[in-house]
C-alpha cells in the first residue's frame, strides 16, 4: 500500500523503515532543511543514528507528495498535532486530502487546554470518511527501527480500517493486534506518560524495585480509574496499550519521560531539561490535562498531582514521595 508517515521524529522514522518492508512508503518532514541529512546519509542522525533508512522510503518536506497516499501516519508531538494536520487541508497546496485515505494517529497525549484525544484533533481538522486508527502500544523508536520484535494495537470504532492497518504494517518482527476501544487505548497511551516521569524520579532518587513495582502497579489503577470514569473498557488497561506500555516506559533506559524525571529528581528546573532535549517527552504536556479531567471527572490521581506538583515547583521529588506515602490508608480496590 501507498503509506505516508506525518513527521520525521525518531517514531515517524522508525515506523517508516518498519512498514517499508511492504509497502510503498513516504516520509513527510516538516521543512526542507530536515529533509537534507535523512535524504543526504540515508539516515536519522538526531532521533535514530546508525539506522540506514532504505532506498526505497521516499523523503520530502512535499505536502502534495504526502498526500498521494491510502494510509497516512501522523507521529507528531500532540502539541503540534493540529497545526501539522492543517497543513494538509490548506488550498494553497494544490491537492486536497482524499476523504477515503485512512488516517492514523500514532501520537500519545492530549491537547491542551480542549482535552482531545488526538484522533478528536485529526477528525475535527481533516475530516475523513471512515473510523481514525490509533496504533499504541509497547514501542520504543530505537528498538522498532531495529528490528527487535514489537506488539501493539491499532484501535478503530468500526474495525474496518483497524484490519487495512494491521495487514498493512504487520511483519514478522511488527505484529500489529486490533482493539474496538479507541478512547481507552488513547488515554492509556497518554497517562502511561505521565506515571513514567514518576517512575524516572524515583530512579533518581536512587529507590529501589519494591518502590517501582508499587508504582507500576498503582499508576495502572490510575490509568484504569481515569479512562474508565471517560467511558473505556477495563480490559484495554491491562493489555498492551496499557500495562504493556506503561511497563516499557517506566523501566527502559529509553524512555524520554524516565530520563526527564531523573533529572527532576537531581533538582534541575523543568525549563532547563526540555530546552537541551531534541525529543518530546509527552509526559510534561500530558499531567496539565489530567489534573485539568482531576478536577473535573472528581477523581482521585495523587501519582499524576504528585508529578504535577513537582513540575510547577510545589513540591521536591522527596516530599512529594512522603506525601504519597502519607496518604489516608484505604482498600487497594480503590
Amino acid at each position: 500500500m501507498k503509506i505516508s508517515i506525518i513527521g520525521a521524529g525518531g517514531w515517524g522514522t522508525a515506523l517508516a523503515v518498519t512498514s517499508s518492508a511492504n509497502n510503498d512508503v513516504t516520509l513527510w518532514a516538516y521543512s526542507e532543511e530536515e529533509t537534507i541529512p535523512l535524504a543526504g546519509r540515508r539516515e536519522n542522525p538526531d532521533y535514530l543514528p546508525g539506522v540506514k533508512i532504505p532506498a526505497g522510503i521516499r523523503i520530502t518536506s512535499d505536502v502534495n507528495i504526502a498526500l498521494d497516499a491510502q494510509i497516512m501516519i501522523f507521529t507528531v508531538p500532540s502539541k503540534f498535532m493540529r497545526a501539522t494536520a492543517a497543513r494538509f487541508i490548506e488550498r494553497q497546496y494544490g491537492r486536497w486530502l482524499d476523504k477515503g485515505t485512512i488516517i492514523v494517529s500514532a501520537a500519545k497525549g492530549f491537547e491542551f487546554p480542549s482535552e482531545k484525544r488526538m484522533s478528536e484533533v485529526l477528525g475535527e481538522v481533516l475530516k475523513p470518511e471512515g473510523d481514525i486508527v490509533v496504533i499504541s502500544g509497547p514501542s520504543h523508536a530505537e528498538e522498532v527501527a531495529r528490528g527487535v520484535p514489537t506488539s501493539i494495537v491499532a484501535a478503530s470504532g468500526s474495525g474496518d480500517n483497524a484490519r487495512i492497518v494491521q495487514s498493512a504494517l504487520s511483519t514478522d518482527v511488527f505484529r500489529l493486534y486490533r482493539n474496538n476501544d479507541v478512547l481507552g487505548v488513547e488515554t492509556a497511551g497518554a497517562v502511561k506518560n505521565v506515571i513514567a516521569l514518576a517512575a524516572g524520579i524515583l530512579r533518581g532518587l536512587g529507590l529501589g524495585d519494591n518502590t517501582m513495582a508499587a508504582l507500576l502497579t498503582r499508576g495502572l489503577a490510575e490509568m484504569k480509574r481515569l479512562g474508565m470514569k471517560l467511558g473505556a473498557k477495563e480490559d484495554t488497561f491491562t493489555g498492551l496499550a496499557g500495562m504493556g506500555d506503561l511497563i516499557v516506559t517506566c523501566v527502559s533506559t529509553l524512555s524520554r519521560n524516565g530520563r526527564v524525571g531523573e533529572e527532576l529528581a537531581k533538582g534541575r528546573p523543568i525549563e532547563e531539561i526540555v530546552s537541551s532535549m531534541k525529543m518530546v517527552a509527552e509526559g510534561v504536556e500530558t499531567v496539565k490535562t489530567v489534573i485539568q479531567m482531576e478536577h473535573e471527572l472528581g477523581i482521585e490521581m495523587p501519582i499524576s498531582h504528585a508529578v504535577y506538583d513537582i513540575l510547577e515547583k510545589r513540591q521536591t521529588p522527596a516530599g512529594a514521595l512522603k506525601n504519597l506515602m502519607s496518604r489516608p490508608l484505604k482498600e487497594e480496590s480503590k
